[in-house]
């Protein structure tokens, strides 16, 4: 049973791997560290399938570890600031991935969850019940952050049409 639970998870994560990455760099912005909060969420998805209970739960459980590692990323480089005379990377676009920099800044503009809920959403196209399981927040509350987070973008969007 382990072992066909570590080949489902295999199989699953080099199927959806573009899907991953490109979620990852929503997040971060930079592609090495996309490819390493993928990498890191990759290890820890494979050390931990065995607590896997639900098979039927492996795109949502996944989707969680790789934002929390994405998260951890973002958190680790405010804690470590680049010392002076270094210079953070300049953004590589991925091809396939084609949010607009406008878009990006004013998605990141607004809180953690809602930032979260809205790439899920519209990025990779998941359910709002989907969302619900990867955050841990109730089906309502997600809709309502889905829903406050839209109005803030339009907001913010036209500020920047403006």
């Amino acid at each position: 049973m382990k072992q066909s639970m570590y080949d489902r998870v295999a199989a699953y994560i080099v199927e959806h791997q573009d899907q991953f990455y490109r979620l990852a760099y929503s997040y971060v912005r930079s592609r090495e560290d996309a490819l390493d909060a993928v990498q890191n969420a990759v290890c820890r998805a494979l050390e931990h399938c065995g607590s896997l209970r639900n098979e039927d739960a492996l795109k949502t459980w996944f989707y969680r570890i790789l934002v929390n590692e994405s998260l951890r990323l973002l958190k680790d480089r405010n804690r470590f600031p680049l010392e002076s005379g270094q210079e953070r990377e300049t953004a590589y676009e991925e091809k396939g991935f084609e949010a607009s920099d406008d878009l990006n800044s004013s998605i990141s503009r607004l809180d953690g969850e809602t930032q979260t809920i809205i790439r899920l959403r519209f990025f990779e196209e998941l359910s709002l019940k989907e969302i619900s399981e990867i955050t841990k927040l109730n089906l309502n509350t997600v809709k309502a952050k889905l829903y406050r987070g839209l109005r803030q973008l339009k907001v913010y969007v036209q500020e920047v049409d403006v």
